[in-house]
């Protein structure tokens, strides 16, 4: 482990790329950000056998996502509902991340080393997005996501602040959102990217920084920002013109787990300007785990599964999409969400909770 904390993020030596991604503007700029890679021409980002799913790989998942870039077409474009951290999904610009959080649902698909393939048809994406927004009109009824505007997650499914080193894509979103008064931009994060002050997003983009106890982030949270870092950093993202929430996520029982969130939401107290305090709000997600993860966990991180596994307070659970995933047990479940309520409102009353699950 000590080697991949000293790896940089990205250092990219071979790119995987479509044909048509390599047509368009967007994926020459690409190229061009990375001029020694080696360009690997490929049918799909969808299976490519060296980089996706292959076990034998386990020990090379770190840098796997360090050295390998995918670019591709995105061909279905698709806004869906959601209604929890947005009002809507918008289509993803990426998939994948240079980053390897041992609880991360976001490879199971493609392969748990997924690195980050970046979709070079941004200009497809925007119109699409710019569309399904003059569809909706103006927001008239104030829900969770937001009491003005459509809220619309553009990072489901990779960390939109490490795609911001690797293409525009991010900031061209984020700038279609800045001249639209009726609706917002919104990711999660893990990672402090601080060229993103520069953007003058004018309020029109909500970056949620996720946290969680640094000594358990120090076993799952694998090449990310370290927790004092983003905590640090929500002051300066909402002087910038972002608004900042919180994402406590995944909150993990440990024998140690209300002692250790206490101490952290003292920190966030004492950190937080009053400005950002006035406009803070949170989402709070208790882990859900995946057998599979579990068991190619075991083969590069296996000390995570300590804590992530953990049969004795777990059932199962079918997901929609039918994958066999574990969580906390049903009747515990409550009790876990309205204690960690309590200590939110104990030590950062000035944190206002969207929704607990």
């Amino acid at each position: 482990m000590s080697n991949d904390r000293v790896r940089p993020m990205l250092d990219v030596r071979r790119i995987y790329a479509e044909p048509a991604a390599l047509e368009l503007q967007r994926g020459q700029e690409i190229l061009g950000r990375w001029p020694d890679a080696e360009i690997v021409p490929v049918e799909s980002h969808w299976n490519i056998p060296e980089v996706h799913g292959d076990e034998r790989n386990v020990q090379r998942w770190v840098r796997i996502k360090t050295e390998a870039l995918v670019l591709g077409v995105k061909k279905s474009l698709v806004t869906r509902p959601n209604g929890r951290s947005a009002d809507f999904i918008a289509p993803s610009t990426a998939n994948g991340c240079a980053m390897a959080c041992a609880y991360c649902y976001v490879p199971r698909r493609k392969g748990y080393s997924n690195p980050v393939t970046v979709f070079a048809n941004i200009d497809q994406i925007t119109k699409h997005v710019a569309r399904n927004i003059a569809k909706q009109g103006p927001k008239t009824e104030p829900n969770q996501c937001d009491p003005e505007s459509w809220v619309y997650d553009i990072g489901e499914n990779s960390d939109c602040s490490v795609d911001a080193m690797l293409s525009d894509n991010v900031r061209d979103l984020c700038d279609l959102f800045r001249m639209t008064p009726t609706a917002k931009a919104s990711f999660a994060t893990k990672y402090v990217n601080r060229d993103l002050l520069d953007w003058d997003p004018m309020g029109r983009t909500r970056i949620r920084f996720s946290l969680m106890p640094h000594e358990t982030a120090k076993v799952t949270d694998i090449r990310t920002s370290p927790i004092a870092e983003r905590i640090a950093a929500v002051n300066d993202f909402v002087d910038a013109g972002y608004e900042v929430h919180l994402n406590f996520s995944p909150v993990i029982v440990t024998p140690t787990w209300e002692a250790d969130w206490a101490e952290l939401l003292r920190q966030v107290d004492d950190v937080l300007s009053p400005a950002a305090k006035a406009q803070l709000a949170a989402e709070v997600i208790f882990l859900t785990h995946n057998q599979p993860l579990h068991e190619v966990n075991l083969g590069w991180h296996p000390k995570a599964e300590d804590l992530l596994w953990r049969p004795d307070l777990q059932e199962q659970k079918v997901s929609q999409n039918g994958a066999v995933n574990v969580r906390y047990r049903s009747g515990m479940k409550g009790q876990l969400v309205e204690r960690f309520r309590e200590l939110v409102a104990e030590h950062l009353p000035s944190c206002r909770i969207r929704y607990a699950f």
